[in-house]
């Protein structure tokens, strides 16, 4: 009888989900949004606006400014908001607004406004990114700080106004208040309220209360509290990032619409392609770009938040969040890369993953058993298509409860795994937060008192997957030491013993409560520290996810020291560092392939790389078409997935049957080949937080034309550029060339002519086969092109090096090589090659971090070199370890490859091309 009132639950849940709209808010229905965009258009129609001036008595200059600003009511009583203005790493400039509680009494709760963002997102200790101020002055009407190794960045907050303006070169680039939308909904008791209030600019809307249906019984023990504020963009017409949205990379004008970004991490059921309404992940980055200089923004304030863009001869933003203190960065370099290396030196880069977590992935909810997923596992063997990893979603459990399998389906995980590990594959296997009330796991949190809290300050007990549950609180220091004994690798871990290739899958945790307002956790619900939950709600899955990869360091920390892989739906600024994302719950249209290339861009920009979408769509039956190009698409996502939903039927890549079978073998085998290239740009992006696929911006910020362009981009450094065939029954398509450097036709990875002062769209003609490529010219490619059935057993492989020549005959590119899966690359167990072609040379030198470790490579080679822009090529003379030689030379139309070469990757060589003379071409 329970099982069908689950069932009967969930279903009823499901038909809910047909009108999604209602049960999300817009922000004329969320009391702190629509009071603020109130008071925006107040002080835009009249002029009037609050009054925020700082105390000039009250500043102190040490290691970073500090003083009063105060804010003046009606009545001309002040409220006292103390302010930080400090330097971080990386040349970047942090502003900080507070507000004194300490008189102020709740039971029960933390009076404190939230402050602890900042500690979630920095990578270390807060006070080790202050760097100190040496160059301050101060005036009565202003304070100006100068910074930079040349001086060149300037911040001038004006006394009188608070609004904080950041110069590059002497010109303003991001202000902060100039348009005056400071708003900072101080602390009052309800009973005073009307004396704090501003009747001719402020809404009372919802202050007291939540008038939103399922949101009705939301207590709001502080009243008002939340803070807003303008900041503009300088100049630039366009503006990036806030994911997790499924909209275009450039970020629309939101300013007449109900609906401006929200960032608030919900469980959304197929949501809508071309939306600004919430998701599963938040990450309150914004950055912009000029041919000149690029800058960001970083909104260190983790509830829920709103961005309202308006766009014009600057680009003007309003900022709004529910609660929590005023913080903000403001970071500003010379080109894009510059801001993500900025935000890397403050929030972190993206952890180098593990090779096997670039292949493909195969999933599906549920493979129905063990049989299920061994069969699946020889498939893809007998069709000759590799593949990494197997995955199982929530019914491998025993009644849906986490750390126990279903005895009849799964009798002998560890015999499955090991059967996977044969061939190098690995399983993931799916644990969320929630927990079903009545087994070992939630009995073991309610009573340590390890979980969610309600507004009463008892255990949390909702709806999930299971019926009943309680919520682990991963924010809880003592939740890490259970969670990590239920992942501990041992003999008498019934769940994961001892096996090295399985690893995780936390979903659900934004958190999804099936019968919580917005499908979410209530916002009065305690966390840790008796903080309330609507002040940290969009970093509570970025807590889940580190949980589990604490506990992941600790269950290899005496065996192999892998890097743990984790797959995370809800994330926030700095899960880079510690889990992959994937777009969520998308459907088997057109639209939504469309739409997952700006979204994984967009992931990108804003340093967490390590992204994709469900190849196929996770609901709905795609057509063979359809699933065709998604797969030519998905290949270049940096997490390359398909999954599909319980209902929809069989897709795995043999399915379609052919000519459809042999397009997806292709396109996965193309994956594979570029694993190198790959794996580097994740090298990469881990030291300098560089995308791993990038927008054109990036590498043309000089051309206008290409900040508007989102569905094509470049793989990493590689000078690969791709434009995924996304629309149906599609001949041909237009393709953007940003700049005039050669570029050489590389569709299907097959070399082709050669496209010279090109700027500007030209047509491609496509078959269903086609994957659009091109290379620029200037650029070396790694490759590896042998058929293996996975990556592990791709380690020893020899590599294919594609050298693009540029107008000038050179090019360069970099690979870097490791274990591919252990921590010892952080002891100095990695190399790396770099590769040059130059006046008719083409060479290359390795550089490792340990001479053992190179030795180590000794057996692996460069066995071809593929030379585009070289048509006159007859012979090649090899120099290696002090010895001379020659290489065969296959000519072609337009590019030579070089064969037989056999040259060590770990040492150094050169390949001297030699061309026919004019007088042997007569």
């Amino acid at each position: 009888m329970q099982g069908f009132q689950l069932l009967v639950f969930c279903c009823i849940w499901l038909q809910a989900w047909a009108a999604k709209d209602y049960l999300f808010k817009n922000c004329d229905q969320l009391g702190f949004c629509s009071r603020n965009r109130h008071y925006r258009h107040q002080v835009e129609a009249s002029g009037s606006h609050i009054p925020y001036f700082v105390d000039p008595q009250s500043i102190k200059v040490e290691d970073k400014v500090t003083g009063t600003i105060l804010k003046k009511l009606e009545l001309n009583e002040l409220i006292w908001l103390p302010f930080e203005l400090s330097l971080l790493k990386g040349d970047n400039i942090r502003f900080k607004i507070d507000e004194d509680r300490s008189d102020v009494q709740v039971k029960g709760v933390n009076p404190k406004r939230y402050d602890e963002t900042a500690q979630a997102i920095f990578d270390g200790p807060e006070e080790q990114k202050i760097e100190s101020l040496e160059k301050v002055e101060v005036t009565k009407e202003k304070v100006t700080v100068v910074y930079g190794n040349q001086d060149q960045y300037k911040a001038v907050l004006d006394l009188n106004q608070v609004a904080l303006t950041v110069y590059y070169n002497d010109e303003a680039q991001v202000s902060f208040n100039s348009k005056q939308l400071l708003n900072f909904e101080h602390y009052r008791p309800q009973k005073e309220n009307e004396k704090h209030v501003h009747s001719q600019l402020e809404l009372t809307f919802d202050m007291w209360k939540d008038s939103f249906e399922d949101a009705k019984h939301d207590t709001r023990k502080f009243g008002p509290e939340s803070v807003a504020a303008d900041l503009v963009f300088n100049g630039f017409e366009h503006v990036y990032g806030i994911p997790e949205h499924a909209d275009s990379l450039s970020l629309k004008d939101t300013t007449e619409t109900q609906w401006p970004y929200r960032l608030y991490n919900v469980d959304i059921f197929e949501y809508y392609a071309e939306s600004r309404m919430p998701m599963y992940g938040s990450i309150p980055i914004m950055i912009a770009s000029k041919p000149d200089v690029s800058v960001g923004v970083l909104w260190l304030n983790s509830a829920d938040t709103y961005v309202d863009v308006r766009k014009g001869k600057d680009v003007t933003t309003h900022w709004i969040s529910e609660a929590g203190v005023l913080d903000l960065v403001i970071l500003i370099g010379e080109k894009p890369a510059s801001i993500n290396n900025n935000l890397g030196l403050l929030s972190g880069f993206v952890g180098l993953p593990q090779l096997f977590a670039l292949g493909y992935h195969q999933c599906r909810w549920n493979y129905n058993d063990e049989d299920d997923v061994l069969d699946i596992n020889k498939k893809f063997d007998e069709h000759e298509i590799p593949y990494d990893t197997i995955w199982l979603d929530v019914d491998y459990t025993d009644k849906r409860q986490y750390f126990t399998w279903e005895p009849d389906a799964f009798p002998d995980p560890i015999r499955m795994l090991r059967k996977l590990d044969h061939t190098g594959r690995n399983l993931v296997i799916l644990i969320d937060p929630h927990l079903k009330l009545g087994y070992e796991v939630s009995e073991y949190v309610d009573k340590a008192g390890i979980g969610h809290k309600d507004a009463l300050n008892n255990t949390y007990k909702h709806h999930c997957w299971p019926g009943e549950s309680v919520w682990i609180d991963s924010l809880n220091p003592s939740a890490q030491g259970y969670w990590d004994k239920l992942h501990e690798m041992s003999t008498e871990n019934k769940v994961l013993g001892e096996a090295e290739n399985i690893h995780f899958w936390n979903d659900m945790s934004e958190p999804s409560v099936f019968d919580g307002p917005e499908t979410s956790a209530h916002k009065d619900n305690l966390h840790y520290g008796n903080w309330e939950h609507r002040s940290l709600h969009n970093l509570v899955g970025k807590s889940f996810h580190e949980l589990t990869y604490n506990a992941l360091l600790k269950r290899y920390e005496d065996k192999t020291r892998q890097r743990p892989f984790i797959l995370t739906r809800s994330y926030f600024a700095g899960s880079q560092r510690t889990a992959a994302m994937w777009t969520g719950d998308n459907m088997a249209k057109w639209e939504y392939l469309k739409t997952s290339i700006p979204m994984v861009l967009t992931s990108n920009v804003v340093n967490m790389p390590f992204a994709g979408a469900d190849v196929g769509g996770f609901f709905g039956d795609p057509s063979k078409e359809l699933l065709t190009r998604w797969y030519q698409t998905g290949i270049w996502y940096p997490f390359f997935r398909a999954h599909a939903h319980l209902d929809s039927r069989r897709r795995e890549p043999w399915v379609p049957g052919e000519p459809f079978t042999g397009h997806i073998k292709d396109a996965l085998r193309l994956r594979y080949a570029l694993l190198p290239a790959f794996y580097t740009a994740f090298y990469e992006s881990s030291t300098n937080g560089s995308p791993v696929i990038r927008p054109l911006f990036y590498a043309n910020p000089e051309n206008p034309d290409v900040y508007g362009i989102d569905d094509q981009f470049f793989l990493g450094n590689t000078g690969l550029m791709v434009k995924p065939v996304t629309e149906q029954n599609a001949r041909s398509v237009q393709i953007y060339i940003p700049d005039n450097e050669v570029y050489y036709e590389y569709t299907n990875s097959v070399p082709g002519k050669a496209i010279k002062d090109s700027l500007g769209s030209v047509k491609k003609a496509v078959s269903l086969g086609d994957i659009p490529m091109y290379i620029k010219g200037g650029s070396i490619l790694p490759r590896k092109d042998r058929y293996r059935r996975s990556s592990k057993l791709m380690h020893n492989d020899p590599y294919h090096l594609v050298v693009a020549l540029d107008k000038d005959g050179n090019a360069e590119g970099l690979l870097y090589l490791d274990d591919e899966e252990s921590f010892r690359y952080r002891d100095g167990d990695f190399g790396i090659a770099a590769f040059e072609a130059k006046e008719d040379t083409i060479s290359g030198n390795f550089v490792s971090g340990n001479p053992e470790f190179a030795d180590q490579l000794e057996h692996i080679f460069v066995e071809k070199i593929t030379v585009l822009g070289a048509d006159d090529v007859t012979g090649a003379e090899i120099s290696q370890d002090g010895k001379t030689g020659l290489a065969s030379v296959k000519k072609h139309d337009g590019y030579v490859e070089i064969v037989g070469a056999k040259l060590r990757i770990n040492k150094s060589w050169s390949v001297k091309l030699q061309h026919s003379s004019a007088h042997d071409e007569l």
